[in-house]
């Protein structure tokens, strides 16, 4: 069983970001850390061998940069560095498959605007079998708390409770591996979750498809039992875990940012497809992953049917 976090670094601040806080997961989980950076060699000789030669220099700078960065914020933590010249979606995908979960930096766009994402982040996306959570630039240990008190100084921002998780669910279709992965999250957090179904849109984890409204005459109340029960089994297994959840009648992206404003981790899923459907996000969670204002978690699981 895997025992390390990854996070894809490059010379960017996002993917610094996010590799501070995959640092941070990392303890939260016990866990190693890996820092993978991909760079593209040129195929035959034009340009010159001396131009890649000069592109793996970067590279290594690039990574070495990193690491001293983390490795001065977490002297303690067990860390490795992994430098490879090969297609960075091909090397993210691999290095997913042998993590607990893989970390990517997203380019932000203000704490209003969100996220923007990578070619190379919606690739990886769409197509890891394990967990993948995207970090903006700017995101720090700060963030993930509730307000200090004055006076308190950055050094002890630890010491204060983390926000809560938020997490989006489709109570027609609850995946073990969505719920799983959104209440260890609240558990090692010592935090609260907070379990949001939507009736207005597709649910969090969908592809595109018809929209999740309730029948005509049900009342909130009747969806609102469906998703506690849905939880029972959940909240039994995690006692420790305060969880509140609602069921809200607006849309599924609408009301999953708004709740991202003020949680430590957004908790998502994405429904893995077969093969010949090719890969794809789910258009709630494309919405979100742009429009959220904490870190997002893509949780990828099975598919209504399969035997997983």
């Amino acid at each position: 069983m895997a025992q390390h976090v990854t996070a894809g670094v490059d010379a960017t601040t996002e993917s610094l970001a996010a590799a501070h806080w995959a640092a941070r997961e990392a303890l939260r989980r016990g866990a190693g850390l890996r820092l993978v950076h991909a760079w593209r060699g040129q195929p035959g000789l034009v340009p010159p061998v001396s131009a890649d030669t000069a592109r793996r220099r970067v590279a290594e700078r690039d990574l070495r940069r990193s690491v001293a960065s983390v490795r001065a914020a977490h002297p303690g933590l067990r860390m490795e560095d992994v430098l490879l010249s090969a297609s960075p979606v091909a090397v993210l995908l691999a290095a997913a498959e042998e993590a607990e979960v893989l970390v990517l930096g997203s380019r932000g766009l203000g704490r209003i605007a969100g996220f923007a994402l990578g070619s190379v982040s919606q690739r990886v996306l769409a197509r890891s079998s394990r967990p993948v959570v995207l970090v903006r630039a700017g995101e720090t240990t700060a963030d993930e708390h509730l307000p200090a008190l004055d006076g308190v100084s950055p050094e002890e921002i630890p010491e204060t409770p983390y926000r809560d998780v938020v997490l989006g669910l489709d109570t027609e279709h609850p995946s073990d591996e969505l719920l799983g992965f959104a209440f260890e999250s609240a558990r090692r957090r010592d935090a609260g979750l907070r379990v949001i179904h939507a009736m207005g849109a597709v649910p969090a984890h969908a592809d595109d498809g018809p929209p999740d409204t309730a029948p005509p005459g049900e009342p909130l109340a009747g969806r609102d039992h469906i998703l506690v029960a849905a939880l029972r089994p959940w909240c039994e297994k995690f006692p420790r875990v305060p969880v509140t959840e609602s069921v809200a009648e607006g849309r599924a992206a609408a009301e999953l940012v708004h709740a991202s404003a003020c949680a430590s981790l957004l908790v998502v899923g994405r429904r893995r497809r077969d093969a010949h459907l090719g890969p794809h996000i789910g258009s709630v969670t494309h919405a979100v992953l742009h429009h959220a204002r904490c870190p997002v978690a893509v949780v990828p699981h099975a598919s209504m049917g399969d035997s997983a």
